[in-house]
């Protein structure tokens, strides 16, 4: 159990590197793969409470210091009106958040139906994204949402949750290296079949 929890965290960690280096689809509104959040999303539902509390801090406070830290808006001495910014912090909150949701279908991801785990992926990351999308906006004092954003927020989830497979996947593989089992009711019911 302890060095698959420790495996997840250097994941989430990856997942950082990684998604450097993942494009933005222009062809569809700009929308791109949030693979630190889909990491985190599919962690959470193996691990227990504390251990996606601690994935919760690391991925949010990481990525805070990725997209809040740094001059808004642009350099001031080239931008004379610097852009509201969110304070640090807030994705600890919203990572909770998704971790708590994805917690609370547990039960059906140990009895091995992984596939509602991989859907509700991406209703997590849709909801994710339109509560940062309200925080901004309250930041900023206005309300603006266009169609355009809602296409950027359903497909940026969209294409997202189509990769959750693939990490599905990946965390069986360690699991099954770690000796550990994420959903041990399945494999109970396998041998009760064999």
């Amino acid at each position: 159990m302890i060095r698959y929890s420790f495996i997840t965290i250097l994941l989430l960690l990856a997942s950082f590197v990684v998604q450097q280096f993942l494009p933005a689809f222009t062809g569809l509104h700009d929308s791109r793969i949030l693979l630190v959040q889909l990491v985190f999303l599919c962690s959470a539902v193996t691990v227990g409470q504390p251990t996606m509390l601690l994935l919760a801090f690391i991925g949010g406070f990481l990525w805070d210091a990725h997209c809040v830290l740094g001059p808004h808006g642009g350099e001031a001495s080239v931008y004379s009106q610097q852009v509201e910014s969110i304070r640090f912090g807030y994705s600890t909150l919203l990572f909770a958040a998704m971790g708590f949701l994805m917690q609370g279908i547990q039960p059906l991801f140990k009895q091995g139906k992984w596939h509602f785990s991989a859907f509700l992926s991406g209703v997590a990351i849709f909801l994710y994204l339109s509560a940062e999308y309200a925080i901004i906006n309250f930041v900023r004092g206005d309300f603006v949402l266009s169609k355009s954003t809602v296409l950027q927020m359903a497909f940026t989830s969209l294409l997202t949750m189509l990769f959750s497979p693939f990490v599905f996947w990946l965390l069986f593989h360690i699991a099954s290296v770690c000796d550990h089992s994420i959903n041990p009711e399945a494999g109970r019911k396998n041998r009760r079949l064999a």
